[in-house]
């Protein structure tokens, strides 16, 4: 086996995420990010649909996105604690750069709307994966933000829409802590046909 190939098969067994809020410049730069996207959009794609799209937030215009979102969240639940908006301003904040990856199923396609939004799904994880191939970190999250209509109209996401996840891209200096993963043995069965 090759030694680039040694390398990738290195690579896929020890992604980790990074928590966003971790995260710090540097970012992607406008050249690397062009090259993060081409690599997020190689996922299989039954009928060549393209059921998604990306929104990215740059550091500068986020603070009065952040505000807006707040705004929605509190009246959306009156009750949240000044706490938990700072703490989602500070996570919004931290990272270069946001991709947020919109599924957009074409409901009159062929292809299950199931199987469209597995393939925004994937274009989520090549993205984190591009982003580590390139020397950067990541996290994949969604949260209040991703479901809350008043939100996603404030970030131009449709009403048909749904957001697949944020994706908070950057740069840290620590070494992101191992977690315990599944045993994949008890994950797997074989089908054997009935005797």
């Amino acid at each position: 086996m090759s030694e680039s190939l040694l390398e990738l098969l290195g690579h896929l067994e020890a992604r980790r995420s990074v928590p966003a809020g971790q995260l710090e410049p540097p970012g992607p730069s406008p050249e690397e990010l062009r090259q993060l996207l081409t690599i997020a959009c190689r996922v299989p794609d039954h009928g060549k649909l393209e059921p998604w799209r990306f929104i990215v937030l740059e550091a500068g215009n986020r603070a009065d996105l952040i505000d807006r979102l707040n705004g929605a969240r509190q009246a959306a639940e009156p009750d949240v604690s000044p706490e938990r908006l700072e703490m989602t301003r500070k996570t919004w904040l931290a990272a270069p750069v946001i991709v947020v990856v919109v599924s957009c199923v074409q409901s009159e396609a062929k292809i299950p709307q199931w199987e469209q939004q597995l393939a925004a799904g994937s274009v989520c994880l090549n993205l984190l994966h591009g982003a580590c191939a390139l020397g950067y970190r990541g996290q994949w999250l969604t949260g209040w933000a991703a479901y809350d209509p008043a939100a996603k109209d404030i970030l131009g996401v449709g009403a048909l829409e749904n957001i697949a996840g944020f994706l908070h891209i950057g740069s840290t200096g620590q070494v992101p802590a191992e977690r315990s993963r599944p045993d994949v043995a008890d994950l797997t069965t074989h089908w054997v046909a009935p005797t």
